[in-house]
C-alpha cells in the first residue's frame, strides 16, 4: 500500500475538523461546500444518497427538520484516518466515526458508531469530497 506524505494526511485532517465544526454547528452551506460539485452523500442507511451541493444541502436541512424542537447538540469526532492515493489521482479515505449527542442537563451519549468511506479530490490548494458513504455500526 502506498502511503500519502505527513503534509497531505494534516491537511486532510484540518479539512475533516473544519468539515465537521460546520456541520456540528448547522451550517449547511459550509459542509455542503466541502463537496465537489457533482458530490455524493450517503449518510443513512438504506437511503438514497444525496447528489450535487445544492442536494447536499436540502438533504441536510430536510433531516436536520426532526430536531427543531429537540435541543439536542451533536459533535462527530473522527479517528484512525487512514488514506489511500488511487491510480485515478483521488484519495480513498476510511474513518472511524463517534456522534455524540448531549440534551441540557442530560448525560454524552454516542449514537451512532460508524465508518465511514470518503473519496477525496486534492490539489495544492482544495481538499474536497467526491463521496462519502457512511456504514453503521
Amino acid at each position: 500500500m502506498r502511503a500519502v506524505d505527513e503534509k497531505l494526511h494534516s491537511r486532510v485532517t484540518q479539512f475533516y475538523a473544519r468539515q465537521m465544526q460546520a456541520l456540528d454547528a448547522g451550517r449547511f452551506e459550509e459542509y455542503a461546500g466541502t463537496f465537489t460539485e457533482d458530490g455524493v452523500f450517503q449518510h443513512t442507511p438504506g437511503t438514497e444518497p444525496a447528489r450535487t451541493r445544492e442536494g447536499i444541502l436540502a438533504e441536510l436541512h430536510e433531516f436536520n427538520k426532526k430536531y427543531v424542537d429537540d435541543p439536542v447538540q451533536r459533535r462527530h469526532y473522527f479517528s484512525q484516518l487512514l488514506l489511500e492515493p488511487q491510480d485515478d489521482g483521488t484519495l480513498r479515505a476510511t474513518v472511524y466515526a463517534l456522534i455524540v449527542r448531549t440534551r441540557p442537563g442530560g448525560r454524552p451519549e454516542v449514537w451512532p458508531s460508524c465508518v465511514v468511506h470518503d473519496v477525496i479530490v486534492a490539489d495544492d490548494e482544495t481538499v474536497l469530497l467526491k463521496s462519502r458513504h457512511v456504514s453503521y455500526d
